[in-house]
């Protein structure tokens, strides 16, 4: 057995609370007792309050509140959860409360040139929280039960381009953290259809007692993205497009999470997508927009007309 999982296999002895001796350690891990008080003393160097009594009723024994102290976190993993948290809090994570508690833990039971080494990591990363004057955490908090325990939900949502909003009863399947909003993929019971609901678009949201079960094999992920990004399969309704400009411009729009989907060839100086008909003179335009003179259509004809007609559309609204 590695020297690591001997360490941990007596950490695990020790944390029952009862008296251990070096010969019962040396005994459960076949090995010998000079490799056992080896790694006694590797434990106690790096920081585990192992307590040692001498003398016929001898032995080991961990502090009490050590316990419940995260186990074998080196200074990188450390670094790492910590640096997860500071993502998660910019993302709205809804269970931040437990979070603080975890890293206020870790930072409990690291000694101190663990806790120098990680604090000169975690201070060299910072997230620029985004814009927010809603915070989501107690629906978030209901969803995640909801999700875990396989209740329904109803909701008081409000439909997108309306004023109105309507009572859902949903079955929720999984959370989604997407492009900086939080959606929820479930059954719902009005449409009898999955869907996804937006979570900041939700008035009021309670939990049922009813218990629901799961459609096998069904993705929440592949629905959403499905729904998300159209297929390609009618090609009769299907355009190239090709554009040409600087590379950094062209490396950014193949990169988009939407034109990215559709990219079918790309060289140093130009990008070939293949879209619907429909999506190049409504979406594609005010994305290709903001990029100037940095990028120029080639074909289609009428994707240039489009861009001339809303570039014209603009100045005539500013002169006025």
């Amino acid at each position: 057995m590695p020297k690591m999982d001997n360490m941990l296999a007596i950490l695990w002895m020790l944390s029952s609370g009862k008296k251990i001796t070096a010969k019962q350690i040396s005994e459960k891990l076949e090995v010998n007792i000079r490799s056992v008080y080896r790694y006694i003393d590797t434990l106690s160097t790096s920081g585990v309050p192992i307590i040692s009594d001498t003398g016929h009723n001898g032995g080991y024994t961990l502090l009490n509140n050590f316990i419940q102290a995260p186990l074998f976190f080196d200074s990188e993993e450390q670094t790492s959860l910590f640096h997860a948290a500071v993502f998660a809090e910019e993302a709205g994570y809804y269970g931040g409360e437990a979070l603080h508690r975890a890293m206020s833990k870790l930072s409990n039971y690291s000694n101190q040139e663990q806790e120098v080494k990680v604090n000169r990591h975690v201070t060299s990363l910072e997230v620029i929280s985004r814009i927010s004057s809603l915070s989501l955490t107690p629906f978030l908090k209901e969803l995640e039960q909801a999700v875990a325990e396989g209740c329904s939900v109803n909701i008081h949502y409000h439909q997108s381009g309306t004023e109105l909003f309507k009572y859902r009863l949903i079955d929720p399947y999984k959370i989604i953290y997407w492009n900086n909003k939080w959606y929820v993929i479930g059954f719902c019971h009005l449409r009898r259809d999955f869907r996804s609901f937006r979570v900041d678009r939700m008035e009021s949201l309670m939990v049922t007692e009813n218990k629901f079960n799961r459609t096998e094999n069904f993705s929440a992920h592949d629905f959403f993205m499905k729904n998300l990004l159209p297929t390609t399969e009618n090609k009769e309704e299907m355009v190239s497009v090709v554009i040409t400009g600087d590379i950094r411009a062209l490396d950014d729009i193949c990169q988009h999470w939407f034109l990215g989907h559709y990219l079918q060839e790309r060289t140093s100086k130009q990008a070939v997508f293949f879209l619907e008909k429909d999506m190049i003179h409504t979406y594609v335009p005010y994305l290709l927009l903001p990029y100037g003179k940095s990028l120029q259509v080639i074909e289609p004809a009428s994707l240039k007309k489009k861009l001339i007609e809303i570039l014209s559309e603009l100045i005539n609204f500013h002169q006025v």
